[in-house]
């Protein structure tokens, strides 16, 4: 693994340090998708998913494509 120089280090932190970071506000950001996909649900099935994605540090949409994907393996 490559490391930075002290000079790189600091001229890395003076950019970081002196630019404004830009934001795309044309797209909506992560928040905003969780929570419309879970707009669609029923409010338990928000909690529950809600819920698993806090105990295992997961998003929702990782919690609902393993619960997909456990029932297709179950149907074959």
């Amino acid at each position: 693994m490559a490391y930075m120089t002290e000079e790189e280090a600091d001229a890395l932190d003076e950019e970081l340090t002196n630019t404004t970071p830009r934001v795309d506000f044309s797209k909506p950001d992560i928040f905003i998708r969780q929570r419309e996909l879970l707009n669609v649900l029923n409010p338990a099935a928000a909690d529950y998913i809600m819920t698993r994605a806090l105990a295992t540090r997961q998003t929702p949409a990782q919690i609902i494509s393993r619960l997909i994907e456990e029932q297709i393996a179950a149907s074959l």
